[in-house]
């Protein structure tokens, strides 16, 4: 049986195949074919359109743990898989990316996690397959799997890089960086008053009376109660950050004084409601604010300056308010 494979020898080298040596290599066509799958690191099996598993190759075995004799003639739906996705979801009993590729009789490919034999959970690479007969119908599926171990632990890494280097531990907020690198790609872009934006400059009222009375723990707390409360307020377009120590900054863009007051007032009134839970007893948490308008060719430490300048005002007649220009 022909298989079409042909043979290229370098123009320099005048000497012919072995003809025993292309018979081992062609040799039975299906035969070949299984041995190639039996020698490549990727797992790779197939499934019927019940999802019955009717081949599972020596790479398989390899990554999962589990050898062709426990899976073959098992369906992916018993349990034996137990694929999940990156937020921990079951998918042979629901979004399988085999059942897709079956379905819509296209290609698939994600990450996932299979659930190895000995208990641990494997990041793999999965690439799937609609399988055709001669009449063109779908008769099952192909699944090729790759461990992906350490291009997951490269991606949670560098995850974790990004995190550390562009968001605050405590609050889980952006940090002054990231503010900073918003705040003057909108001045950069701004043209007032086509592209305005405005900053809100938030301050936590007495936080060192937290601190000193409660210990700094309560302080972290408060902190954090206060990031997620301006979060909360907010739309999902502005940026809000920790500015630093107790301080806040979020950029709004595509604002006009009123909208900027409305969210100033919506903000302050958030954080001014939650409380702080210490020992047998709360604590009422509070924030001053000062908001204001980008003005044509301004400098960033010019708008902040004016934000700050307002969020004293606030603070200088007792807090828990805001106070725009």
């Amino acid at each position: 049986m022909k298989t079409g494979l042909k043979i290229l020898q370098p123009e320099s080298s005048p000497k012919k195949a072995d003809p025993q040596a292309m018979a081992f290599v062609l040799g039975d066509e299906p035969q070949f074919y299984r041995q190639l799958l039996e020698h490549i690191a990727d797992g790779v099996y197939f499934v019927d359109r019940q999802r019955r598993i009717h081949y599972w190759n020596a790479g398989a075995e390899q990554i999962s743990g589990f050898s062709r004799e426990e899976v073959v003639g098992r369906r992916c739906q018993d349990g034996v898989l137990n694929h999940v996705d990156m937020d921990g979801r079951p998918l042979c009993n629901g979004a399988c990316p085999l059942v897709e590729c079956i379905c819509d009789r296209q290609q698939h490919e994600g990450f996932v996690f299979l659930h190895h034999k000995s208990g641990r959970r494997v990041p793999v690479k999965v690439r799937t397959q609609p399988m055709f007969n001669a009449e063109g119908e779908v008769i099952g599926a192909v699944e090729i799997f790759s461990d992906a171990t350490a291009e997951f632990e490269m991606r949670r890494r560098t995850e974790a890089m990004h995190q550390m280097a562009f968001f605050d531990h405590l609050t889980g907020l952006p940090n002054r960086r990231y503010v900073e690198m918003t705040l003057r790609s909108l001045l950069t872009e701004a043209t007032p008053p086509s592209k305005p934006f405005g900053i809100l400059l938030f301050d936590l009222d007495r936080l060192k009376t937290i601190n000193d009375t409660y210990g700094h723990n309560a302080g972290d707390e408060a902190l954090h109660t206060v990031g997620q409360a301006l979060a909360s307020a907010l739309r999902p377009t502005d940026v809000v950050g920790r500015w630093g120590g107790d301080e806040y900054l979020a950029a709004v863009h595509g604002v006009n004084a009123a909208i900027l007051g409305a969210l100033a007032r919506r903000t302050v009134k958030t954080a001014c409601g939650r409380r702080l839970s210490v020992v047998t007893q709360e604590v009422q948490l509070s924030i001053s604010a000062g908001a204001t308008l980008v003005r044509p060719g301004e400098s960033l430490e010019q708008l902040v300056k004016r934000a700050d300048e307002l969020l004293y005002r606030s603070k200088a007649q007792g807090g828990g308010r805001a106070t725009m220009e």
